[in-house]
């Protein structure tokens, strides 16, 4: 998420609760992983979505292994996500296009 230090920013922080899916003995998430503070943030499409906790853990300084490691954990069946998103208006916008 950019901003302008200084500036005031709207933000909605929205907590999603993903079920993995099981395939065979594994259990999966069912989506691709981007960012940490490791990756070029221009990269990633969806640079406006960060990820700020996973099942309570902090993931505002994490690498993109850090981050994948805790969302991929084998024995979490559940993975609860508190996601901060510049605005809901695109959020919407972006669900409405999928």
């Amino acid at each position: 998420m950019s901003y302008v230090p200084g500036q005031p920013v709207t933000a909605v922080v929205q907590r999603i609760e993903i079920h993995k899916l099981r395939q065979g003995d594994n259990l999966i998430l069912g989506f691709s992983i981007g960012g940490g503070i490791d990756q070029d943030p221009t990269q990633n499409p969806f640079s406006e979505d960060k990820t700020d906790k996973v099942n309570g853990w902090d993931m505002t300084m994490v690498t993109h292994d850090q981050a994948r490691k805790r969302l991929t954990k084998r024995n979490e069946e559940v993975v609860r996500l508190l996601v901060t998103r510049q605005s809901l208006q695109k959020a919407v916008q972006q669900s409405m296009m999928s």
